[in-house]
């Protein structure tokens, strides 16, 4: 009879990265930021209004975070699962490059949705305003770009903001 040694911590780095894991969340979208004046809406309070519409403001919703996530959630699924079985091996280096891997995607699709442009389209007051500013585009959610670049992910373990793309 023989026995069974073991050497290494590969038990005690599988409790770990698994630990890791079940403390970190990959949020996709717009990070709320700051307003640069009281009259200004920050990107985020902007991305809840187009995503939403608002009656009030006669603007139609335009989904286009959620939707733009669900497109590619099969993939993203296939990230995510690929890096529970990197915990599951104790390589927390592989888990978060997967984590990273997922947000990327999620955050490039998003950005694509929008310069897709299959929204309501743009009141003609709106586009009147554009040209006037030497806009050329008419295109839903795309006027300077800076809304759209916004998109990012983030990794958070806990409170804690551990990557910001």
């Amino acid at each position: 009879m023989s026995d069974v040694t073991s050497t290494g911590n590969g038990l005690l780095d599988i409790l770990q990265a698994v630990s890791e894991l079940s403390q970190v969340d990959v949020l996709v979208g717009v990070p709320h930021g700051e307003n640069r004046s009281e009259a200004d809406m920050t990107n985020a309070q902007i991305g809840y209004l187009l995503e939403t519409g608002s009656p009030a403001m006669n603007l139609p919703p335009r989904p286009h975070l959620v939707p733009g996530i669900e497109e590619v959630q099969d993939v993203i699924g296939e990230k995510l699962a690929a890096a529970v079985d990197a915990a599951l091996s104790g390589n927390s280096k592989r888990m978060y490059f997967l984590l990273e891997s997922a947000g990327m995607k999620a955050t490039m699709n998003v950005k694509k949705f929008i310069n897709r442009g299959e929204f309501a389209e743009l009141a003609p007051l709106t586009i009147r305003e554009r040209k006037r500013r030497g806009r050329k585009s008419e295109k839903p959610l795309v006027d300077t770009g800076q809304y759209r670049n916004s998109h990012t992910y983030i990794i958070m373990k806990g409170e804690k903001e551990i990557k910001h793309a």
